[in-house]
Parts: structure tokens; C-alpha cells; sequence
């Protein structure tokens, strides 16, 4: 087992104090946006070796046998098929969407083959690799997450145009576009791509109605007029809170084509290739496919291909993909997205209480964020206070996490990731 020394992103709409606190860590006093851990190349972890220290993704490329195994190997190659995040944020991220690993393979080919710096700002691809992820809510977490119905994207944009006849203004011709789009007798994917599109592609028109719309809308909101119980609906609510953060991006308007979506601590969401979201606020665990692929639509001042965009969302309105949850007679809980790379598990300790075996397909990425844990394998142990974070090889199988013996009267909650099922 080793111990992990983990990097910390600090980008501008990080909490500065929700990570620490989960951790017990001291607080940089900058935003703490997210904690990488795992073996991806732009942000490895560092593993605690007699040496000193190896970079992790250098540790497994030394000793892929021993620490991924022969299975995984043959699925995934020689890198770790997983990376696991903590994700803070005080405001939202950018509206964004991740590629088909065929996609990403051939991007990332031509993009290498241009020329183009990996670090440039411009660069989309930034490995060969996809990025299907999960989102396990930590604290409460506000999310936009995938296309909602036509009739009700077109039902908000109607309340919106009501909001802005109620000032006086006349109804911008940009918003009866996207109205009409939206009311139009097309299959559903080509009524959201076309209303999509006239938002993305509104330039200095989207912009001003974003502005617009939003400032009706807090006026509609405070006289309490906007809805029939008074004030403004989630959705509503998002353009006023995100016209704040992004002044007039047209994300921001693009925001009431999408699910808006409030989990409590324990449920998760998955995000398939395709699937258009944005987290706006909170602190959740991510894990993913082991990939910085990033394909951006707004709410954010990084780079924007929307071409690139357009040719990877997947335009079909969905339902919210909630990750059901499944309790073992073990006592582990488990989170299985349909992704063969990773699957993640909750397991909880009450002092003195026995030992619980987490579920290892190969290598295994362990967490603790309450308490402190003794983790056991045939080649050793370590203790895990919270906070720590450590990677099981593949060789060291089967792993029992007991309740460490100096615990407080709290329960030790631990997280673990291993990869789905076993590896085909």
C-alpha cells in the first residue's frame, strides 16, 4: 500500500473552506477547487515510497503487473483506468460536455498531429481518452445535468417572455426564435440543437437578452409575481444567480434547456459521453474515466470550440441519471455507473464494530474522510486517518477495513474505487 500526497486545483470558483473541512486540513486562504487522486499525467498523485516519493502514474508504469493486474491490463492498458476528485464549488463551472472515446482518440491523433502545445489554451483534447464520470453528493449540490423536455424548456422561455412584457420591454427578437424553435413540430434532438444553437450562436443579441431576461426576472422574483405561490422557480432562479456570475453569457439562458438538479449528501448522478451539465454550487466526490477531456459552452472564461461542442452533445432530452445504490450483506455501499472503469463504495465503522472487505477489481484508490481505519491486506496495513487518502496495489487482494483501535466515539467513513465488475 501506498500512501498518496495529492495535488489541489485552485481555480476561481473553489470553495475556500468546504475541502479543509471535510479533511480536517488547514485552509490554503486561496479557493480549493478540486483534489486530484490518481495517475493522471498532468496531476499525478505522489506515492510515499521507502525512497521518499514516486509520482503515481511513474510508480504503475515501473510495476503495471503488480499494481494494476493482468485483467485490467488487458482492458485498460497500462494506466490506471480511474481518477477520483473532491470537488468544491462556491459558483458554478463551466457548462460543458465530455467526448466518445472514439472521438477522443481521433481528436487528440489530430490535434497532436498539428502541432498544437497540449498546455495551449486552445487545445480541446488533452488525451486520448473519454471521461464518463459520477458526481456523489457530499453536502447539498446544485447541478444542471442534461436536456429537460421541449415543453417544458419551451413553458420557462414563455415565463420569461411574460417577465419581460411586464416591464414594458418588447420581446427581443432572439427570444421569440428560440420560442418558436422550441414549439416547433421537429423530433425533440433537432427542436434542442436548433434552440441550442441560436443561443450559442447569438453573439452580442444573446448577450443582451441574457441581460434582460435576468434583470425582468428579479423584478418578477422580488414582487413575487412570477409564479402562482410567488417568487421564481429553481430554474428561474438559475439564470438571476448565474447572470451574477457570468454577465451575459449565453449559458446562462442556456441553463433552462437543462435539468436542474439538487441532490442531498448520498446520491449520485452519472454523466455519460454527450451529456451536456454544470455543477453550480456545493462539495461532492467525483470519480472518472482517467481524462482532462473538457468541451465548453460557456459560464466559464476558458476556451469555447463551439463547433466542436455541437459535434459532441448529445441533444436527446433525458431524465435525470440518477446512480442507484445497492447495500451488500458486507456492509459495503455501492455506486455502479454503467462504466466499466470505475465503481465506488461507501463504507462505514462504528467504533469496535468488525472488519468490512471492500469490493477490489484490481487496483483500489482509498479515502477516508471520518475517523481513522486500519486497512489490512496478506502483504500489510496501514492506518488511515481522515483525510489520508492511499493506492492498493492490484497483488494486494483482499483488503479489510477495520475501525482503527484509537477511533473517536464518531464512525470512520472511508471511500473506496476500484474498477466495475470484472474487466472484459
Amino acid at each position: 500500500m501506498f500512501a498518496l500526497s495529492n495535488v489541489m486545483r485552485d481555480y476561481p470558483w473553489g470553495s475556500a473552506t468546504a475541502i479543509a473541512g471535510l479533511l480536517g486540513t488547514e485552509p490554503s486562504g486561496g479557493p480549493e477547487a478540486e483534489l486530484w487522486m490518481g495517475a493522471h499525467p498532468d496531476s499525478p498523485s505522489t506515492a510515499s515510497t521507502p525512497d521518499g516519493g514516486v509520482a503515481l502514474d511513474a510508480l504503475i508504469a515501473a510495476h503495471p503487473d503488480t499494481m494494476l493486474g493482468a485483467e485490467v491490463r488487458a482492458a485498460f492498458g497500462d494506466r490506471l483506468p480511474f481518477l477520483t476528485k473532491l470537488l468544491a464549488a462556491d459558483r458554478a463551472l463551466s457548462l460543458q460536455v465530455h467526448p466518445t472515446l472514439e472521438r477522443a482518440r481521433e481528436r487528440f491523433a489530430d490535434e497532436e498531429a498539428s502541432g498544437i502545445l497540449r498546455r495551449d489554451a486552445a487545445r480541446n483534447y488533452k488525451d486520448d481518452n473519454h471521461k464518463p464520470e459520477m458526481l456523489f453528493a457530499l453536502s447539498n449540490f446544485e447541478a444542471l445535468c442534461g436536456f429537460r423536455p421541449c415543453a417544458s424548456a419551451a413553458g420557462l422561455f414563455r415565463e420569461v417572455a411574460e417577465a419581460i412584457s411586464a416591464t414594458g420591454a418588447a420581446v427581443p427578437p432572439l427570444l421569440a426564435e428560440v420560442s418558436m424553435a422550441l414549439n416547433s413540430r421537429m423530433v425533440e434532438p433537432m427542436v434542442v440543437r436548433k434552440a441550442f444553437e441560436l443561443l450559442i450562436g447569438g453573439g452580442a443579441d444573446a448577450s443582451a437578452l441574457v441581460e434582460l431576461a435576468a434583470s425582468a426576472l428579479s423584478s418578477a422574483g422580488s414582487a413575487g409575481t412570477a409564479t402562482a405561490s410567488g417568487g421564481l422557480s429553481a430554474p428561474l432562479r438559475t439564470v438571476v444567480e448565474l447572470q451574477e456570475q457570468y454577465p451575459g453569457d449565453p449559458g446562462v439562458l442556456i441553463s433552462l434547456l437543462l435539468n436542474r438538479v439538487s441532490l442531498v449528501p448520498g446520491q449520485a448522478v452519472y454523466l455519460p459521453a454527450g451529456n451536456i451539465h454544470a455543477y453550480l454550487s456545493g462539495l461532492g466526490l467525483e470519480v472518472m474515466a482517467s481524462s482532462d477531456n473538457v468541451l465548453r459552452g460557456g459560464l466559464t472564461g476558458k476556451h469555447v470550440d463551439v463547433p466542436e461542442l455541437l459535434a459532441t452533445v448529445d441533444f436527446a432530452p433525458t431524465s435525470v441519471p440518477f446512480v442507484p445504490t445497492r447495500t451488500t450483506e458486507l456492509g459495503q455501499e455501492v455506486f455502479e455507473p454503467p462504466f466499466a472503469e470505475f465503481a465506488l463504495q461507501r463504507v462505514e465503522l462504528a467504533p469496535g464494530g468488525d472488519p468490512v472487505p471492500l469490493v477490489q477489481n484490481g487496483p483500489l484508490l482509498v479515502l477516508a474522510v471520518s475517523g481513522s481505519v486500519l486497512l489490512d491486506s496478506p502483504r500489510g496495513d496501514m492506518v488511515l486517518a481522515r483525510g489520508g487518502s492511499v493506492f492498493v496495489p492490484a497483488v494486494e487482494n483482499p483488503v479489510m477495513v477495520h475501525p482503527a483501535a484509537d477511533s473517536s466515539g464518531s464512525p470512520a467513513v472511508v471511500f473506496a474505487v476500484t474498477v466495475a465488475g470484472q474487466p472484459s
